[in-house]
């Protein structure tokens, strides 16, 4: 018997998105946190920028006002790398085999991040699809929000535009710059239909790659950190280069090697290879 009924099941491909309680044990989650809060620790005594990852680009990635009083560390590129409880929970943790129950069973890590939103974070998400910044063979992909910490919605929750991911997948491109965000003519027509996903720490937000999505900044006094994975189809194939490389991409989590691709039909323009740590920078043009 699986970890998700029937009901979860069709509310995720009807919807495109699904809050998953205890998606990780406490052991799991207070290593997870223990980690974080040395890096932020560690953020500190760094002014801009620091850290390799596998394609030469800086892996901690601080925000604009970063200082040794109020840091303001906004993401961790590829944290499995360098983490052994990071590198276990993108392995063995639950989200995995929902994974397996929604499109395996055979399934492959694509990448892995953290995004947090520290107390007062002025760091929004434009609204995009993550599709387009990783097109392959086939869109059976999931990316996963584990909530590090209690996601409310007053401290920067995912919102997603529900049935979205049954949509068009539209451009990320503008005036010739990869920003990584759509126009804002498309979300207007249905912001009424936003929702914003919020649980307890522990919990998993389930993604479509196809839905539209966003966040707002957190403007209270509580973090807001999520690790992201993002898992595919074995037989899922990439199309262009992996915007997060790590020495674990491609590692089968689940199932086994059947050596074939699978093709779904859908048309986009190629991302940009990103060049500097930020995505944030990205979705405003400057990193380019």
């Amino acid at each position: 018997m699986g970890l998700l009924s029937q009901s979860q099941k069709d509310t995720f491909w009807k919807d495109g998105v699904l809050v998953v309680e205890d998606a990780v044990t406490d052991a799991q989650l207070e290593e997870l946190r223990s980690v974080f809060s040395g890096w932020v620790e560690e953020s500190r005594a760094h002014t801009e920028d620091y850290g390799e990852t596998l394609d030469g680009r800086a892996r901690f990635d601080l925000q604009p006002g970063h200082s040794a009083e109020r840091p303001g560390l906004r993401r961790i590129q590829s944290p499995e790398e360098v983490s052994d409880a990071f590198e276990g929970v993108m392995r063995t943790g639950r989200t995995v085999d929902y994974c397996a129950e929604l499109i395996g069973p055979n399934i492959r890590f694509h990448h892995g991040k953290v995004n947090s939103k520290l107390p007062g974070s002025a760091t929004a998400v434009k609204w995009h699809q993550d599709f387009l910044f990783q097109p392959m063979t086939n869109d059976d992909m999931i990316t996963c929000l584990l909530f590090i910490d209690d996601v409310t919605p007053e401290n920067g929750p995912l919102e997603v535009i529900p049935g979205s991911h049954k949509g068009p997948l539209y451009p990320h491109w503008h005036d010739g710059i990869f920003t990584g965000a759509v126009d804002d003519s498309v979300v207007d027509p249905q912001r009424e239909q936003i929702t914003s996903c919020t649980g307890k720490a522990g919990s998993v937000c389930l993604m479509h790659v196809n839905l539209l999505h966003g966040s707002a900044p957190n403007l209270t006094d509580q973090p807001r950190t999520l690790y992201i994975t993002t898992y595919c189809a074995e037989d899922a194939i990439e199309l262009s280069p992996n915007h997060l490389p790590s020495r674990f991409t491609h590692e089968l989590v689940r199932g086994e090697e059947t050596g074939t691709v699978r093709c779904s039909s859908y048309s986009m323009v190629l991302p940009a290879v990103p060049k500097g740590t930020s995505f944030f920078a990205q979705q405003e043009g400057a990193d380019q």
